[in-house]
């Protein structure tokens, strides 16, 4: 997509999340060591984030609700999302940035054989439980979006573009994604 764009996953969330919760002089060491979008999220987080606590390397929430760890996950994808250029994917980042007119959202959908083959391909999944690790993740994903946003994930209406993996192929689809990018002049 050009240079200039983040890629905001899970993992990066809950990096984030974590930093979040270091002392500020911590933060800004690691932001002149590592300086990058990660490194001014968690600056930004770090004063905004009373409910993390410290534990030696790892930030844990004081009140383990998951209510406050939503709340974390919402900052941290408003936070990236008004730097701009970054590529979010998932936790309910659709119903969340919903309103905003600078999001391109899109629903990326395949067959289940086709699903189960990454799984054990490329994510390294036990062919005896893809099927299992597949309907309950599926689960886990409809469920966060419904109870926190009172949303159906699935509702293709709340997506601007909805690519078939399989049929496409991974290429294929992130091609599409770009000329759209392209095409509303953002790349």
């Amino acid at each position: 997509m050009g240079d200039g764009w983040t890629l905001v996953d899970n993992e990066f969330v809950d990096q984030v999340a974590r930093r979040a919760g270091l002392p500020r002089d911590e933060v800004a060491r690691r932001e002149e060591r590592a300086p990058g979008l990660l490194e001014r999220l968690a600056r930004t987080l770090a004063v905004a984030a009373p409910e993390m606590l410290i534990t030696g390397d790892h930030a844990i929430p004081v009140e383990k609700d998951e209510e406050t760890i939503v709340k974390m996950t919402e900052r941290v994808i408003a936070e990236a999302a008004s730097e701009g250029r970054v590529v979010l994917v998932g936790r309910g980042a659709q119903a969340i940035l919903a309103t905003r007119p600078n999001a391109l959202h899109v629903y990326v959908v395949a067959s289940l054989p086709f699903r189960r083959k990454v799984a054990v391909e490329r994510l390294g999944v036990d062919p005896a439980s893809a099927d299992k690790v597949i309907a309950e993740t599926d689960q886990q994903r409809d469920q966060y979006v419904k109870s926190h946003y009172g949303r159906d994930r699935q509702d293709l209406t709340q997506y601007d573009l909805v690519l078939n993996a399989e049929r496409l192929g991974f290429e294929g689809a992130a091609e599409l994604i770009v000329a759209e990018v392209k095409r509303r002049a953002w790349g």
